[in-house]
């Protein structure tokens, strides 16, 4: 299975949002998380990189959210 870390980036820098994340689903504006644990949360950010080398998946928060 492959899985990668979710980073959410406020004010420049990138914060763990959920690890082990397996799906992400766009949910209108919206995007719906889910890791290896079963764990789920939903992000209002902007897609904004996949590493697969580092197992790093970034999304930019939204101003106002």
């Amino acid at each position: 299975m492959c899985e990668a870390n979710v980073y959410l980036e406020k004010d420049g820098k990138e914060e763990l949002f959920l690890e082990s994340v397996y799906l992400i689903e766009p949910e209108g504006e919206m995007w719906r998380l889910e890791n290896i644990f079963g764990e789920q949360k939903v992000l209002k950010a902007i897609f904004k990189l996949l590493a697969l080398s580092q197992d790093k998946i970034v999304f930019t928060e939204v101003s106002g959210s």
